[in-house]
């Protein structure tokens, strides 16, 4: 599935389920939320935070929770994409020229990366 393809399967789940988008601004405190959620299982999982005693996800160590809130995460950004009008795969693409044009020897170069 391409970010295109996403982004419109989320946007048919919306009108068809979802009645209606919440507003930008509610679902910008939601994938903020979103992200709090996958930081909480990354900090169990990679960090030095445990899991709770009888918490379901420390069964698995979070696996399924990561890609979980992963998923989360990425409805959130699709949702605000739609809302916005911004094309995923062209905002990833131009992103990732930047990157390529502006960073393509400072992280070879990085002593702190060796």
């Amino acid at each position: 599935m391409t970010l295109r393809e996403a982004q419109q399967t989320v946007d048919q789940w919306i009108k068809e389920y979802g009645v209606r988008y919440f507003s930008e601004l509610t679902n910008m405190a939601v994938l903020t939320e979103e992200v709090g959620e996958l930081a909480r299982v990354i900090s169990r999982r990679y960090g030095e935070q445990s899991w709770k005693q009888g918490d379901p996800r420390a069964e698995d160590n979070g696996s399924q929770a990561l890609a979980d809130e992963m998923a989360d995460v990425l409805w959130v950004l699709l949702c605000l994409a739609n809302q916005t009008g911004v094309n995923l795969d062209e905002a990833l693409q131009k992103n990732i020229e930047k990157k390529t044009k502006r960073d393509k020897e400072r992280h070879i170069n990085n002593l702190k990366l060796k």
